[in-house]
């Protein structure tokens, strides 16, 4: 027996969910949401990540980010229409941070030097002033105007179809297959509106405000522990997208923040503490050689104990999946957190149908 599935939200973990799904069930994956690829609105956090791949997890984590990057590299040399491309990433560390930083990204000994062909560390001559150790890989940048309307593309050449909705209640979504059945699978990528449907209220949600600022200048790829002004919200990483999309210059991770206005005087200090570090990207000009492109904030789906996977049942005919709140991540968990999701899915065919029931 079949299911009929609808994916709610069209940020990259939903619009991936979708897209693994639709490949084993074509033309009966419906995508439903408020905002969809193009759309710019400080809700929808997906168009303004970086977005590259920087190990977040620890190891006992690994496992979505481990999946992500190898479809990642995959795309990166296969699929140039996807918008990736490799850049060269440093990542520069200060002992002082370690107790206040994520313990994925800035461990001096870290568990994805295994998953990096390239991955070495700096030699102490190479390390800048002010750190205490460094390390580089070759990771990936994604233009993220054209990665998602890629997903878009792949998504309708599998039969999925995707459509608005604004929806109060997660249960809502039964009645929104386009196939004019209900939906017997609900798959919850709601990222931050998990937390004001009223029928999931996760309290454990929150916004982690990102702003940022996209320039043209081409920057190399890196980030840094830590600030010599110790703005608290603050981090200091740079990254140029592919196919002409323009270069970020971060940023704030500031949790509990809903400010949707960019603020002046933190794209300031953005600029500033980047062209300190690399002048020649600015042509030596300092701040007033960028060319700004625009300021942006977006609001990270920031979840206390982490990412929401896992299945939960509606009523006697219908499931929902929920796969929200990755934060930071999104991007470079994406392809492990769906399939989990399609593991989750084939689980309650099983639990249904009998143990005989495939996907």
């Amino acid at each position: 027996m079949g299911e009929t599935v609808v994916v709610v939200g069209a940020g990259v973990i939903g619009l991936t969910a979708a897209l693994l799904l639709s490949r084993d069930k074509p033309n009966t994956v419906t995508v439903v949401a408020k905002h969809m690829p193009g759309d710019y609105d400080v809700e929808y956090a997906s168009p303004f990540a970086g977005a590259n791949v920087l190990p977040m997890a620890t190891k006992e984590d690994s496992k979505w980010e481990t999946v992500t990057w190898k479809e990642m590299k995959r795309l990166c040399e296969q699929v140039p229409e996807a918008g990736i491309h490799f850049q060269k990433c440093q990542i520069f560390r200060r002992r002082k941070d370690a107790s206040a930083l994520p313990a994925g990204i800035f461990d001096p000994n870290p568990w994805f030097r295994e998953i990096f062909e390239d991955y070495r560390d700096l030699r102490q001559d190479e390390v800048p002033e002010g750190y205490d150790s460094a390390s580089e890989y070759s990771s990936v940048c994604i233009n993220t105007a054209i990665y998602l309307q890629w997903l878009v593309g792949q998504l309708l050449k599998n039969g999925a179809v995707l459509k608005r909705g604004v929806l109060s209640h997660i249960k809502e979504a039964r009645g929104l297959s386009h196939t004019g059945k209900p939906a017997t699978i609900i798959v919850n990528s709601t990222g931050l509106g998990a937390l004001k449907l009223e029928d999931v209220q996760d309290t454990k949600m929150r916004p982690a405000r990102g702003q940022v600022v996209l320039v043209r200048n081409e920057v190399p790829m890196f980030v840094t522990s830590g600030n010599d002004d110790d703005e608290n919200a603050d981090l200091c990483y740079a990254m140029t997208r592919a196919a002409g999309g323009g270069s970020i210059l971060g940023g704030t991770y500031d949790i509990g923040n809903w400010e949707s206005q960019p603020d002046l005087n933190i794209a300031n200090r953005i600029m500033d503490r980047i062209v300190k570090k690399y002048p020649e990207i600015a042509g030596g000009k300092g701040v007033g050689g960028l060319s700004v492109i625009r300021h942006a904030v977006g609001l990270r789906p920031y979840r206390e104990g982490g990412a929401r996977i896992e299945e939960e049942k509606l009523d006697s005919d219908t499931w929902i999946i929920h796969n929200y709140g990755h934060a930071g991540w999104g991007y470079q968990g994406s392809y492990g957190c769906a399939e989990d999701v399609v593991q989750l899915v084939q689980k309650v065919q099983r639990i249904k149908h009998g143990d005989k029931a495939k996907l």
